[in-house]
């Protein structure tokens, strides 16, 4: 493609490329806050529940992969259309279907499968169509976009099930649709290039995943089981395979997989707490939907925007052992708050929300610099993939156990004598719980990158 040609319809480009990447990360977070709605009306559990998440976050998690290592062989537009086509598709099956419960879980995994394609393209279309003068700023528009995208999400999925009914949300995602004719019309039609797909180890991956997070639900062994098999036989086909989904040379890089482990633990467990948020409203303070998501949830990722660009300066002037202190830090503070006194006041929620995305915020930067410095430049696309991959499916398996702890009666019980309300019991114990994942994934990373911060670090080139 001729770059000067989209060079002189960049505001165009830019404005289709920012709706988008808006329209995407939006569904990730707009249902968050209609989890108890959804219970209520289906008349199931938490657990179950939590699988309206779960289910778009695992197939958007695996297509994130998928669609990167397709895009070299079949190119950019045929993807990215199939995979809006596919997410259109799935609104609408949701929207017809939503008196069903299992219609919407195949409607929200046929979303995921089809946005996942958003993440993995995006940034090789700016690559390709946009002028390298003008890509920073591409980016950087982008990340804005993403960053208002997951912010504003609880407050419009709030206002609308309030208001209207959680199905609605169903038509926000066809909205992504009209980006179509731009991108028909701007993107090239490359040639299939000669190239292999691993379809057979990204299934048996993805099954593997769907077994684990099926048992982290129901807590029923012949899960784990299935999911041990189907590890066992991914494992033996990254090896066998001429072009596998997963290279098996990043497994043997300590400090790559330390870090993918501790991001994952600990994304996983804060989105746990998020989806947890909405249930703890409802039951300790009967608080409105719309409420919870524009009172409770939109100042915590709205704080993003600023603590990402805090992070992002830390880490580079104090180092990441530092900044990860902090976003530790204040992640944990937030959680002892929540556990000490979850019933005086919803405001207390609202403030920890702020502290946790804050927290946060630091934790994927130090995460992402780390991960990154561990790679050779011939790695960094495929590894940095796999953590971007492993966190979306921890942050989907964190939503799916936290649903199945919330039927969980023996965490009912009362253990910090602070608390009043009965309540409050099972989400006090829950955050004690999260506050030994957190802690867990912070022993792991500081044990690991404290011990490598004396050693000289080895070249990117000769690595």
């Amino acid at each position: 493609m001729n770059k000067g040609v989209i060079s002189l319809n960049y505001l165009k480009s830019m404005i289709w490329l920012s709706f988008l990447a808006f329209c995407s990360v939006l569904n990730e977070t707009v249902f968050n806050v209609s989890l108890p709605d959804i219970a209520a009306q289906y008349g199931i559990s938490p657990a179950a529940a939590n699988w309206v998440n779960t289910s778009f976050m695992l197939t958007f998690a695996i297509g994130t992969a998928l669609y990167g290592k397709l895009s070299d062989i079949y190119g950019i537009k045929k993807l990215l259309v199939i995979g809006l086509l596919l997410y259109g598709a799935g609104s609408v099956l949701g929207l017809i279907l939503h008196a069903s419960y299992p219609g919407v879980i195949v409607a929200r995994f046929m979303q995921g499968a089809g946005i996942g394609a958003v993440p993995a393209l995006m940034m090789v279309i700016v690559a390709r169509c946009i002028e390298p003068s003008q890509q920073g700023r591409a980016f950087g528009l982008i990340g804005s976009m993403v960053a208002f995208g997951e912010a504003i999400g609880p407050v419009i999925g709030g206002m609308i099930t309030n208001h209207l009914h959680w199905s609605y949300l169903f038509i926000l995602p066809m909205l992504t649709l009209l980006t179509l004719p731009f991108f028909l019309q701007t993107l090239p039609s490359e040639p299939a290039r000669e190239g292999k797909t691993d379809i057979l180890g990204a299934t048996l991956l993805s099954l593997g995943i769907v077994a684990f997070t099926l048992y982290t639900t129901m807590f029923q062994w012949f899960f784990l089981g299935i999911c041990l098999i189907l590890f066992i036989g991914f494992a033996w086909r990254i090896r066998q395979a001429e072009q596998p989904f997963i290279e098996p040379s990043l497994f043997h890089r300590k400090t790559f997989i330390v870090g993918v482990i501790t991001g994952s633990l600990l994304l996983g467990t804060v989105a746990g707490f998020i989806a947890m948020v909405p249930y703890l409203m409802k039951a300790v303070y009967q608080m409105p939907t719309s409420l919870i998501g524009a009172g409770i949830l939109f100042p915590g990722t709205v704080s993003v925007i600023l603590f990402g660009y805090l992070g992002g300066i830390c880490v580079d002037r104090r180092g990441p052992i530092m900044t990860m202190g902090i976003g530790v830090g204040l992640i944990t503070i937030s959680f002892l708050s929540v556990a000490w006194i979850p019933d005086r006041t919803p405001w207390l929620i609202t403030c920890a929300m702020v502290l946790t995305f804050g927290g946060l915020s630091f934790v994927k930067t130090v995460i992402s610099t780390s991960v990154a410095g561990s790679l050779r430049s011939d790695e960094s696309g495929s590894g940095m993939g796999f953590l971007n991959f492993a966190c979306f499916l921890a942050e989907g398996i964190g939503v799916a156990i936290v649903g199945g702890l919330l039927t969980k009666g023996w965490l009912s019980v009362p253990f910090l004598p602070s608390i009043t309300d009965t309540a409050a019991f099972l989400y006090s114990n829950m955050m004690l719980l999260f506050i030994i994942a957190i802690i867990g994934g912070s022993i792991l990373f500081f044990a690991f990158y404290t011990r490598r911060s004396g050693k000289p670090e080895v070249s990117m080139t000769t690595k």
